[in-house]
């Protein structure tokens, strides 16, 4: 099974810090700037929404250059394969993929030809041309710049693991790996077997260990 950063609603605030350290760790090794989480509401509860790391992950099998793979007990993106086609994002069953861009070069292409980003006059909000900002993600395009899919790597590339999880003031961020689920299962079917005063290969000392 792979592992998985798990969020508890029950914890979380919504203060946004695990977005922001996401952003930072990353941008400081040169991938995309944008956050791999992004914290949502629903009622007055909060919680980071992040890649579940499926075991039999959607995103990967449609991925047409197979720059989404498995590996290391986790789903890996390599964001310099991305041709940034979106379909990992429509696939994805939780919508923990989000398209980032980066700039392809120092020109932006315009209905009139190729120039400088310094030279396009900033655009006043509400203007119809500033209308694409406000597109879902999925919809939205700029020139010159290439959308590459943004997916949780739980960091990997940091010994002590997702920051998101270092971060989280409340603890609300919990990473997950095969062993601990096992050993959560077990605690469960202890304390209920001790609760329906079930006889099984449970002692008290396991019991009170649990």
């Amino acid at each position: 099974m792979n592992r998985f950063v798990i969020a508890e609603p029950s914890r979380c605030y919504g203060c946004n810090t695990c977005m922001a350290a996401c952003s930072v760790v990353h941008k400081a090794v040169g991938l995309q700037g944008q956050p791999r989480l992004k914290v949502v509401t629903s009622g007055d509860r909060t919680a980071p929404m992040l890649c579940r790391q499926c075991d039999d992950a959607p995103c990967a099998r449609v991925c047409p250059v197979k720059a989404i793979t498995h590996e290391h007990d986790a789903i890996v993106l390599n964001e310099t394969l991305c041709i940034g086609c979106k379909l990992c994002a429509i696939a994805c069953p939780f919508g923990a993929i989000t398209p980032g861009g980066t700039p392809v070069t120092g020109v932006v292409a315009t209905g009139q030809g190729y120039v400088s980003p310094a030279m396009l006059a900033p655009q006043e909000p509400g203007a119809a041309s500033d209308s694409v900002h406000t597109l879902h993600p999925l919809l939205a395009w700029s020139p010159g710049v290439r959308s590459v899919a943004v997916k949780c790597d739980l960091c990997d590339f940091r010994a002590t693991g997702p920051e998101c999880v270092r971060v989280c003031p409340t603890k609300a961020l919990v990473m997950v790996a095969d062993s601990e689920l096992s050993d959560a299962g077990q605690t469960s079917r202890v304390r209920a077997a001790a609760a329906l005063d079930i006889p099984g290969p449970f002692t008290a000392s396991e019991e009170a260990g649990s």
